[in-house]
């Protein structure tokens, strides 16, 4: 067999132990068909074979994002981009061009505000003075809350406060209205419904589905904000992700475009299970399940939410915050979580659950141990996603149960665009040497898994990898960077694993998937202050080329 594709002249590091480095992969039919020297691969070149010099830069199997919201990305890569902006003045003179340009928009969101963007606790009056005559509202960050303005609460009928589920929350005033913050996804939900985009977060904001159906002509709208994410996911070079928010809608929009050949990276797509449903719900994730099959489109996982984050003082601590006498709460009834968790594993199916308190966690972890002793031990690979903060006897519990530690090398305070102030009001200074100890876990056996959660965080693998290598320690902690070969191994062959996709991709071996990514250099001889400046030259996702750099043939 001839190859359809040859990348040479490569320094290939192939995340394969057998044979962890070469000079070129020959590619054909969408699989790896030899990975060696130059001069070997280099007689399955044919008369039809595309042969790329790679020039010495660095080939990796392609990026596994392993944490991301591929909708949500996508439907906000149009939306107002607040990050960076601080204080009024700047707020207010971003909000007026977008309107400006967007004069018959229904809501004009934004997105990536900061919880100090005005310095102090943002109300409806303050984006009053912005706007008052539209509809306004701007998300965290973290995506947990939204502020809108006096017209939105108004419009989507938040406006004299709503009842809520547990763990979510409209904020009064004094005056008996809503303040204008809304906690989680189920208070900002009428919010988002004010642009008609809230089908698109069903999965993640109830664990439902749009009812009715979305017909052909709304389907086509969404598929093309859809492929907005993965385009701009193919060129960072990432070509598997396991995509945090969908429902069946997802799937079957995602089966649509692969059958229209658009798809342009392997995508992974949990079940949401929610406190209030009951266990018969995931009858609904054995059937999503069942519903796919094949190379690019996957479920096979639930996701659960344990608890909030730290920004809102929502994500749940064995200590209260400092300086206030509220600590968060599990979002689940840990013994009810127990046999939910059994369930799910019962059925065969992955487990992941965000949590982010130390509170969380362990009673995530408890949720996993009683799994296990109650169905016996099987490969489960169940996940918890954040990890932010530890109880340090918890540490080794991870390894000892084979729960992969899914985390995101952008998140640390200090690491990338999240400021110190944050470790400085909600972790007490006695506990920063349990928040975010991604080596601690590693070496106490914790498979790890990269991720940037986009949208929460930019979905630059480049910039994730310098964050995990030039991370600072925390004042008077340990140092929790792990070497260049155990991040690119999370970003990869790691995130493969974990995902329950390392017989498809994740290493550079013959019979495995065509995914390929070339970076604009020696990743090895790169300064680590500068990797996440570095480019994407080339991104293959089964055999296809989905992102070529400008200038490189």
């Amino acid at each position: 067999m001839k190859a359809d594709l040859i990348v040479t002249n490569a320094k290939v590091l192939t995340m394969d132990e057998a044979r962890p480095r070469a000079a070129a992969v020959a590619m054909a039919g969408g699989r790896i068909l030899a990975v060696g020297g130059a001069d070997e691969v280099a007689a399955l070149a044919g008369p039809e074979t595309r042969v790329i010099d790679a020039g010495g830069r660095t080939a990796l199997p392609g990026f596994v994002e392993s944490h991301l919201h591929l909708v949500l990305g996508g439907n906000e890569l149009t939306q107002l981009q607040l990050g960076g902006v601080m204080g009024f003045e700047a707020l207010a003179e971003a909000f007026r061009a977008y309107a400006a340009a967007n004069p018959h928009t229904p809501l004009l969101m934004a997105q990536g505000a900061a919880y100090e963007i005005l310095g102090e606790p943002v109300t409806r009056t303050d984006l009053d003075r912005v706007i008052a005559d539209r509809p306004i509202a701007m998300m965290s960050p973290d995506h947990h809350t939204v502020w809108a303005n006096t017209a939105a609460l108004t419009a989507a009928g938040l406006l004299h406060g709503a009842a809520m589920p547990h763990g979510h929350e409209v904020v009064m005033a004094p005056d008996g209205t809503a303040a204008g913050e809304l906690r989680e996804f189920e208070a900002f939900s009428p919010i988002l419904a004010l642009g008609g985009e809230l089908h698109l977060q069903l999965g993640i904001a109830t664990g439902g589905e749009p009812d009715p159906w979305p017909d052909a002509a709304q389907r086509a709208i969404d598929k093309e904000k859809m492929a907005a994410g993965l385009a701009h996911c193919a060129r960072h070079g990432i070509t598997s992700m396991v995509n945090m928010d969908g429902n069946l809608y997802t799937l079957r929009l995602l089966q649509e475009m692969e059958a229209e050949g658009r798809l342009t990276a392997r995508v992974k797509v949990p079940f949401h299970m929610k406190p209030h449903m009951d266990l018969s719900e995931l009858d609904r994730a054995t059937a999503m399940t069942a519903a796919c099959s094949g190379d690019w489109v996957f479920s096979g996982f639930v996701k659960m939410f344990q608890d909030g984050v730290v920004d809102s003082r929502t994500a749940y601590m064995l200590q209260d915050y400092p300086g206030t006498t509220t600590r968060g709460e599990p979002l689940f009834d840990p013994e009810r979580f127990k046999d939910i968790c059994a369930e799910i594993d019962r059925r065969g199916l992955q487990i992941a659950v965000h949590a982010i308190g130390d509170g969380a966690v362990q009673v995530t972890i408890d949720g996993y141990e009683a799994a296990a002793r109650r169905n016996g031990p099987r490969d489960s690979r169940h996940r918890i996603e954040h990890i932010e903060l530890i109880d340090r006897a918890d540490v080794p519990r991870l390894g000892a149960l084979g729960i992969t530690a899914s985390v995101q090398p952008p998140h640390p305070p200090g690491a990338m665009e999240f400021p110190m102030s944050t470790m400085e009001t909600v972790f007490h200074r006695s506990r920063w040497p349990d928040a975010y100890l991604w080596k601690t876990l590693a070496d106490h056996g914790a498979p790890l898994a990269f991720a940037s959660d986009w949208p929460v965080t930019d979905v630059s693998v480049m910039r994730g990898i310098q964050a995990a290598l030039t991370r600072v320690p925390f004042d008077g902690c340990q140092d929790e960077r792990v070497d260049l070969m155990t991040v690119l191994r999370a970003y990869t062959a790691g995130g493969a694993w974990a995902a329950h996709l390392e017989g498809l991709t994740g290493r550079l071996v013959p019979g495995l998937a065509a995914d390929l990514v070339l970076i604009d250099g020696d990743i090895e001889a790169i300064p680590a202050e500068g990797i996440g400046a570095t480019g994407i030259a080339l991104t293959v996702a089964g055999g296809q080329i989905t992102h070529q750099a400008a200038g490189f043939a």
